[in-house]
């Protein structure tokens, strides 16, 4: 019954596949929807336009897998940042690992496994129906030497991964040092970020950062930007753009006229005469009103204790940087000044007290999703067992003796639900790192990153596996000598669920290729808003939300390499499918925001590291139940070489994503010495890190430009 469940929802998939294959062909041959589908290709002006209808459009085409196959690592590189690259190694990286791992599982694994304990009983007629249980490790009979098959491949994919492992960490270590040498001057390699700035009586904090570093730092020392608080600004530049923008939408309306009137029951809504001059006057009262906020925040009576200090090198900000600027620890604290848009400037218009409050805020609510998301999982486990099902849903009993409605309500629902409910937290994690007070977007992205992934690997795999309360889920660690034993049996009852999990997550990389969500938001924004923006902005990767999910399935494939292979050839599928999906969208669809130089990578590898201890723990576990304790004894060594093999690469390869070496530093330093625009470079660097909030606005009054900004800069 579980095999036939697991076929059913292949088959159901892979017809949602097709159906979203279909759908996504339409929109990338309809000019009109261009803006769903590859809003990158279309402000790039590369996207085709048909002006007139043709059948062929209406056609699925896979000219689009040769031209996101195409173009190399390098043309990559300059089109997404060093970010783009390191998730597209991400699935080079696991194709790599996984075709010998798919390969060893299949070929030698998975025969032993189906040939272990039913020699005489094997009905290859009725193979569709037989247990899941045929194909993983526990049909082999236990003291078998064949289990000895078993402990030989996890010592060859532990060599196989850590080898990889290493050779990626290497070339991508090269690849950072590279890009650096080779990009132009930028503005957060001369920049500082100082906090903590003390105040001297009756000095404003500009005259007192501009005295400190003019004393200790008279030759690197270049200019400084103090950070003001600027939420109530703000607030009021967000209600001047919603205004603009209803302002256009009503100019852009054919039936619109110019008279419009409002009226209103005993004179309660009085007549407006003309509307559009009513909004106008209201924009010109409220930029009147942006103008003296900034006029008032100039003076310095808004000033927080921050300041973006900027030096004539890059070595002279990495002294900076990196030696105590006071006798007190906690005065002039220095940390990296992120690219400046990629600055969070609301962060700074909060205290000390409200960030603190924030913290507490979020520790309290990731317990309350803790708690939430462990009953999701007990509901969705429970729809894996007809009986219980039955026994909570009692008027269901007969539509579920149906096979077709029982195996799709045990095989696929269950995986569904609980990809559904994942996508709904990306978000939320985004906003509990935003509450935490970080001051860059990629700082914030980075820590929902490290978020999810435990969410990840917590809830949806020990959750699922370890199932129970909260409380008998955490006494497994409690005591460490029984949790291989726990492990061994606990994972492989949910290997069928897990291969389910994997196949539906098919269907989510055609969701990430047609990008229907968006479509259909689309569709009712241009419908029912009320503003109308039709403002293009091309979206950035969610680096936080897709690299925890990519990683999972690398999880899943350790965990089970021994258990069950069956689940390798559908993890190696996702992967390729993901490999050419992500490459189109990175080159058409999405635009980068930020770029952390690959700092992304040092938890991807911690992440693979992990994984591969947990499938040696489970393997200790394994071969103790199996009775064979020569090999759990001899599986013992493979945890510590992993962990001194990570030691090493810790310490060989991190400092690198840290930051550069003196001697990097100065030989950019000197080679751009004799370049001529390193002057106009310095002089712009004095103002890069002003508030946007700061910049003069211009309205712009030409009616017929729709898709012009409200606001502009003007230095």
């Amino acid at each position: 019954m579980i095999v036939s469940a697991l076929l059913t929802s292949v088959g159901i998939n892979l017809g949602l596949c097709v159906l979203f294959f279909a759908l996504y062909s339409v929109l990338r041959k309809q000019p009109c929807n261009l803006k769903v589908y590859a809003p990158r290709l279309v402000a790039e002006g590369r996207a085709g336009k048909r002006s007139h209808f043709n059948i062929e459009g209406l056609l699925p085409s896979a000219g689009w897998v040769r031209r996101a196959w195409q173009p190399s690592e390098d043309e990559l590189l300059n089109s997404c940042g060093l970010d783009g690259v390191v998730f597209n190694r991400i699935f080079i990286f696991s194709l790599r690992v996984f075709s010998v791992a798919a390969i060893i599982g299949i070929f030698v694994l998975l025969p032993v496994n189906y040939l272990g304990d039913h020699l005489r009983d094997i009905d290859f007629s009725d193979l569709p129906n037989k247990s899941l249980d045929l194909f993983t490790i526990s049909n082999v009979k236990d003291s078998s030497n064949w289990l000895w098959v078993h402990f030989s491949a996890a010592y060859f994919i532990t060599g196989v991964v850590c080898y990889l492992l290493y050779a990626e960490y290497k070339y991508i270590s090269n690849k950072r040092i590279a890009h650096f040498s080779s990009s132009k001057p930028q503005p957060h390699h001369f920049t500082v970020l100082v906090r903590d700035i003390p105040s001297h009586g009756r000095s404003s904090l500009s005259d007192t950062v501009e005295a400190f570093f003019m004393d200790y730092h008279p030759s690197e020392y270049l200019a400084s930007t103090v950070v003001c608080r600027t939420s109530k600004l703000r607030g009021l530049i967000t209600d001047t753009e919603n205004l603009y923008r209803r302002i256009t939408h009503l100019k852009s309306r054919p039936s619109s006229s110019q008279n419009q009137s409002h009226t209103g029951f005993l004179g309660l809504f009085r007549k407006n005469g003309d509307l559009m001059g009513h909004y106008e006057k209201k924009l010109e009262d409220l930029k009147q009103n942006v103008r003296l906020q900034q006029s008032d925040t100039s003076t310095g009576r808004e000033e927080v204790p921050a300041a973006f200090v900027c030096f004539r090198s890059r070595y002279g900000a990495a002294k900076a940087l990196h030696i105590r600027q006071s006798t007190n620890p906690t005065e002039w604290v220095t940390e990296h000044a992120p690219e400046p848009h990629d600055v969070y400037w609301p962060f700074f218009s909060t205290s000390f007290t409200q960030r603190w409050i924030s913290k507490l805020v979020v520790l309290v609510a990731s317990v309350l999703l803790i708690v939430l998301f462990l009953l999701v999982v007990a509901f969705v486990q429970g729809l894996t067992y007809l009986e219980q099902l039955e026994a909570l849903l009692p008027f269901l009993k007969n539509i579920l003796k149906i096979t077709v409605v029982s195996q799709i309500v045990t095989g696929y629902l269950p995986s569904l639900l609980l990809h559904l409910v994942a996508s709904l937290v990306p978000p939320i994690m985004k906003l509990f790192s935003a509450m935490q007070g970080y001051i860059a977007i990629s700082e914030i992205e980075k820590s929902a990153c490290n978020k999810m992934l435990l969410f990840t690997i917590w809830f949806l795999f020990f959750a699922n596996v370890l199932t129970g309360s909260v409380t008998s889920q955490f006494q497994i660690f409690l005591d460490p000598k029984t949790i291989p034993e726990r492990l061994a049996v606990a994972v492989p009852t949910q290997a069928s669920f897990f291969i389910a999990y994997v196949v539906t997550s098919w269907t989510s990389l055609s969701w990430e290729l047609n990008r229907t969500i968006t479509f259909i938001s689309d569709l009712i924004s241009r419908h029912c808003s009320k503003t109308n923006d039709d403002e293009f902005q091309i979206p950035s990767i969610p680096y936080y939300s897709e690299i925890p999910r990519v990683l999972l399935f690398g999880l899943l494939g350790f965990t089970y390499f021994l258990l069950a292979p069956l689940i390798l050839p559908f993890i190696l599928v996702f992967f390729c499918i993901g490999y050419i999906i992500y490459r189109n969208q990175l080159l058409n669809v999405y635009q980068p925001k930020y770029d952390t130089g690959g700092r992304f990578w040092p938890i991807v590898h911690n992440s693979t590291i992990f994984s591969l201890i947990l499938m040696q723990i489970i393997a200790v576990g394994i071969f103790g139940l199996k009775k064979l304790p020569l090999a759990s004894s001899l599986i013992l060594p493979l945890p510590a070489v992993t962990l001194l093999f990570n030691d090493y690469c810790r310490k060989r390869f991190l400092p690198i994503f840290h930051d550069f070496s003196a001697e990097t530093l100065i030989k950019k330093d000197r080679e751009d010495r004799n370049d001529p625009a390193m002057e106009e470079f310095l002089d712009k660097l004095v103002a890069a890190y002003r508030d946007p909030a700061l910049m003069p606005i211009r309205h712009l009054t030409n009616s017929n430009d729709r898709t012009s900004p409200l606001l502009s800069s003007e230095v």
